[in-house]
C-alpha cells in the first residue's frame, strides 16, 4: 500500500501534544511528514521535557497511523524536545557541583510516609551496587539521616580543597552524608525562617567536599514549600522521586508533589512514584499480604499521572527497627527486603539513564524580581 502525506496529517490532527491545547498539526509540533510506499517518517518537536510526555506522544502517533491509515505501515518518529523561548530578565542562577553526575530529589507531599527511610535504603543499595553515593539531608526541621546511618555523634571535619576550607561529609556504609542534625543538639529545635534555612542548605551544598559522586540524593522535607524552591534554585536536579503510602489522603498530597516538579516554571523530570507501606506481611505468615492502608493506590496514581511506578515496599517491622538502630534494612543480605530495595533501585537507575539519554540537562530554576515580588522561572 502506498501512503500519502495528506492522510497522515489528517490522522495527526486527532492527537493533542501533552501540555498543549491544540492538536499537534495546529500547534506546529509536526515539523515534517515524509512517506515512501508503506514507510512513514514523522518529525515532531514538543516543549514538555517529561519522559512520559515523550513516550506518550510517540505511542499515540504509532497507534493512530496503524489504526486509522494502515496497520502494517513502518512508522519512524523523530521526536525532539525543545524548550520554549525565555524572556530576557535579571536572574539569580544556580550552578552544578563539579564531580557530581546525578542529583535526585526524594520528596513526599505528606509527612510520615517513610521518605527518609526510603532515601537511606536507596542510598545504601546504590553503594552496594558499586556507585559513589552522597545524601544531603535537606529536611532542615526534622533531620533524620544521622540516626538512620548511626552517625549521630559524628561531626563533619574541615579539609583544604584547592586552598579553600570545605566540610568533609560524614561517611558510613559507603555513603557520604551531610545534615543540619550534625550541627544541632538532639533536643534542639531548628526555628529558622526560610532565608536562614536556605543559607544553611547552600553551605552544605557548595561548601562541602563531596568529591566524585554518581548520585547525590536530596532528602527533601514534606510538602511543597520554600525549602524545595531554594534547592531547585541552587541546583540543577536530574530528576525527582515522590514517595507515598497507598491511602487517599497521602496520594492527594503526592499528586501535588508531582505537580510541583512538573510545573512549566520548574520542569524537573519526575522519575516515578514509590509506594511505601504497600502491604503488611506478618513474620509468622510470610505468604500473606494485608493491605492496611489500601491496595495499589500509588499504582493507580502513577497511571493517572502517566509517571512510572518505581516499586512497592512492604510494611515490615524490621525496616523500622533497622532505621532506629542506624543500620538500614537494605544492608541485610538474602532477604525479601534486600530484593525489594534492589528492584526499586534498579528501576530508578534505569529511569535516570533514560532521562539522561532522552532529555537535555535540567537547569536550576531562577528567581526573577518583578514589581516587588518574586517569580519562579526556568
Amino acid at each position: 500500500m502506498k501512503l500519502n502525506k495528506e492522510d497522515i496529517l489528517k490522522v495527526l490532527e486527532t492527537i493533542t501534544v501533552p501540555g498543549e491545547g491544540q492538536n499537534m498539526v495546529e500547534s506546529g509540533a509536526v515539523k515534517n511528514v515524509v512517506t515512501f510506499a508503506d514507510e512513514v517518517i514523522v518529525d515532531v518537536t514538543i516543549t514538555n521535557p517529561a519522559l512520559q510526555a515523550r513516550k506518550k506522544t510517540e505511542m499515540e502517533i504509532l497507534k493512530a497511523i496503524h489504526e486509522k491509515v494502515y496497520d502494517k505501515a513502518q512508522v519512524k518518529v523523530n521526536l525532539k524536545v525543545e524548550a520554549p523561548a525565555k524572556p530576557a530578565t535579571t536572574e539569580i542562577k544556580g550552578k552544578a557541583i563539579p564531580g557530581i553526575k546525578n542529583i535526585v530529589a526524594i520528596a513526599s507531599g505528606k509527612g510520615g510516609v517513610g521518605k527518609s527511610t526510603v532515601t537511606a535504603n536507596l542510598a545504601v543499595t546504590l553503594a552496594k551496587m558499586g556507585f559513589k553515593v552522597g545524601v544531603l539531608d535537606a529536611d532542615i526541621y526534622g533531620p533524620s539521616m544521622p540516626i538512620m546511618f548511626d552517625v549521630e555523634l559524628e561531626r563533619p571535619l574541615s579539609v583544604n580543597v584547592d586552598g579553600k576550607s570545605k566540610m568533609k561529609p560524614v561517611e558510613n556504609y559507603g555513603v557520604k552524608i551531610l545534615s543540619i542534625g550534625f550541627f544541632t543538639k538532639p533536643d534542639q529545635a531548628v526555628i529558622w525562617r526560610g532565608p536562614m534555612a536556605a543559607k544553611a542548605l547552600n553551605q552544605m551544598i557548595f561548601d562541602a567536599a563531596w568529591g566524585e559522586l554518581d548520585f547525590l540524593l536530596l532528602d527533601l522535607p514534606p510538602g511543597t514549600g520554600d525549602i524545595h524552591l531554594s534547592i531547585m534554585q541552587s541546583l540543577p536536579i536530574t530528576g525527582a522521586v515522590v514517595v507515598s503510602t497507598p491511602q487517599n489522603v497521602a496520594l492527594a498530597d503526592a499528586k501535588k508533589g508531582v505537580a510541583m516538579f512538573q510545573q512549566e516554571s520548574i520542569n524537573v523530570p519526575v522519575l516515578g512514584i514509590i509506594e511505601n507501606m504497600a502491604y503488611f506481611t506478618p513474620e509468622e505468615l510470610p505468604n500473606n499480604k494485608y493491605y492496611i492502608f489500601g491496595k495499589e493506590g500509588a499504582k493507580h496514581l502513577s497511571e493517572d499521572l502517566q509517571v512510572p511506578l518505581l516499586g512497592e515496599i512492604p510494611l515490615v517491622q524490621s525496616i523500622r527497627e533497622a532505621g532506629d538502630v542506624g543500620r538500614p534494612a537494605a544492608l541485610q543480605t538474602a532477604t525479601p527486603l534486600e530484593g525489594a530495595f534492589e528492584a526499586l533501585t534498579r528501576n530508578i537507575v534505569q529511569e535516570v539513564v533514560d532521562r539522561n539519554t532522552d532529555l537535555p540537562p535540567t537547569e536550576a530554576i531562577k528567581i526573577t524580581t518583578m514589581a516587588g515580588c518574586s517569580a519562579v522561572k526556568k
